[in-house]
């Protein structure tokens, strides 16, 4: 009897709750495992995808959106070990579960924190509540690999936005390992869409694309390139995170800055009395 041979397999893009490989039909070698090579028309073609997704992943109740992201954090926990043989240090693998926790839990709670009444001289109501800013393209940082990209990924999608994600060209796994997580927690087709390869072919058509809304340079580590992808942002008025800084410690208390920096606020105005 002949040694069995295992199948080899090649991790393909995440795009719209799929994993198509890259229409250019290319891959590449990285972490010993062959990894799609995202074209500059799977970037537009996943920007599309995140853009159909918004009314109903925005739509949906906070609730529901943090009971999907604990989803996430349960499948996580089943696949721990699988992350470990990736590579993924135990402790980082156990953040990132804790991550996913953490940002559910402010899931149902932002509205009452960052929007309320305002007081206003007048027969009038004057309400502000948060709202999602739309579609936002995620550059990841390099390391850590896993928590880096659930930190920039979570709060993203906790506020009603759904991303396009620029995943690390150097270490891919994690994140197409990720996608196949997301994929089995209830997570709506389309909110979030994982590329890899390299950022050159990718991050500039993210930077200019007109329906993109807002753009997180995280894992940008070049200051001239931050700046260019910048102008590029500049075209339809994107709102832009800049990278952070070489030193940030992933595993520290992550803040509610991401989660605010991805809101617009929207404030209404109601007569009361006659």
């Amino acid at each position: 009897m002949s040694e069995r041979v295992a199948v080899r397999k090649t991790y393909k893009l995440f795009i719209g709750g799929k994993f198509p490989r890259s229409e250019s039909g290319r891959s590449y070698l990285v972490q010993d495992a062959n990894v799609s090579l995202a074209s500059r028309k799977d970037a537009r073609d996943a920007v599309v995808t995140a853009r159909a997704a918004v009314k109903g992943w925005a739509g949906a109740t906070a609730y529901n959106r943090g009971q999907i992201l604990y989803r996430a954090a349960e499948m996580l926990e089943g696949r721990r070990e699988q992350f470990v043989a990736l590579g993924v240090p135990g402790d980082e693998v156990d953040a990132a579960i804790d991550r996913w926790v953490w940002y559910a839990g402010w899931s149902d709670k932002l509205a009452q924190v960052y929007g309320g009444a305002n007081p206003v001289a007048g027969p009038y109501f004057n309400l502000s509540a948060p709202e999602p800013t739309g579609v936002v393209a995620v550059v990841a940082p390099a390391s850590p690999a896993l928590l880096g990209l659930v930190s920039v990924i979570a709060p993203a999608i906790v506020t009603g936005n759904t991303v396009v994600v620029a995943a690390s060209p150097a270490e891919p796994l994690a994140a197409v390992t990720l996608a196949e997580v997301l994929a089995t927690s209830d997570l709506p087709g389309g909110v979030v869409n994982i590329l890899t390869g390299r950022l050159s072919d990718t991050v500039p058509t993210l930077a200019s694309h007109m329906d993109v809304n807002a753009i997180d340079l995280t894992g940008v580590a070049d200051a001239d390139l931050a700046a260019d992808l910048e102008v590029k942002a500049a075209e339809n008025l994107k709102r832009v995170l800049r990278p952070a800084p070489a030193d940030h410690d992933w595993f520290a208390d992550p803040g509610v800055t991401r989660m605010t920096s991805l809101l617009e606020t929207k404030t209404v105005w109601h007569p009361k009395g006659v």
